[in-house]
């Protein structure tokens, strides 16, 4: 078990280094704030970023928020994140909000939940100074979306590694976008990562776990699926890159 651990803690973080290169989401003096919501993808981000914080170069540093929501029921074990964030010397910090759910409006209850989260977010990470925001989408999770915008909004593409937002002096980073989620799934059970108390009532409202089925299949029929996705989408940020100069 000792053995498998190692292994796969090398394949982790060997996939962590190399996007932090290869998509240059790190710079000297870099303050970054680690979405936390509590399930496993972000509890190895962060696992992650604090244990590559203690290197020199680049030197920066690393804080997490965890918002709860006062309106939805679900809930993780606040606690459990304190000992966590303190174990690697990392600050916590956690807000409360929420919206108004009386309200008709057209948009879904998972697109309200997720608007707030970010704007607690946006707004600590700039009340701290911070310049980044770290969030724990994995190589799957990037993928899905991909496929479910090409299936529902008829366009390829997906969420990007690294945004400079337009409208704030912010960056979001994606550093597990090349980390499988099996992978994280196996660490956070070596780990004994605690699960959340109560999961979303509206995860499974949306079309995302169909398109996981999808995927599923198509890496049956072809197990290189996932990296022919990949390049195309690579292909197709380059020359929207290219576009932009």
């Amino acid at each position: 078990m000792r053995n498998e651990e190692q292994l796969l803690e090398h394949r982790l973080t060997r996939r962590f280094q190399k996007a932090l290169v290869d998509y240059c989401l790190l710079d000297d003096g870099d303050k970054i704030l680690v979405g936390l919501s509590g399930g496993k993808d972000s509890l190895c981000l962060l696992e992650l970023l604090a244990k590559r914080s203690q290197i020199n170069r680049p030197s920066f540093s690393v804080e997490a928020i965890h918002v709860r929501m006062d309106n939805i029921e679900y809930s993780t074990d606040t606690g459990y994140l304190e000992s966590f964030c303190n174990n690697l010397n990392v600050p916590l910090h956690i807000v409360t909000t929420g919206f108004d759910d009386t309200i008709k409006t057209k948009k879904p209850k998972c697109f309200l939940c997720s608007w707030h989260r970010r704007k607690e977010m946006f707004n600590l990470a700039q009340a701290l100074h911070c310049n980044k925001i770290a969030l724990g989408h994995h190589n799957d999770d990037i993928i899905h979306t991909a496929l479910m915008n090409l299936t529902f909004q008829g366009h390829f593409s997906t969420m990007p590694v690294k945004l400079e937002m337009k409208k704030m002096p912010l960056t979001i980073i994606r550093p597990l976008c090349l980390i499988e989620e099996k992978d994280i799934k196996r660490w956070s059970e070596l780990r004994k990562y605690e699960k959340q108390i109560k999961q979303c009532p509206y995860e499974t409202a949306s079309h995302r776990a169909d398109i996981r089925n999808i995927f599923n299949a198509m890496e049956s029929m072809n197990p290189e699926a996932r990296y022919s996705i990949w390049n195309a989408l690579e292909s197709e940020m380059k020359l929207i890159e290219k576009a932009k100069e």
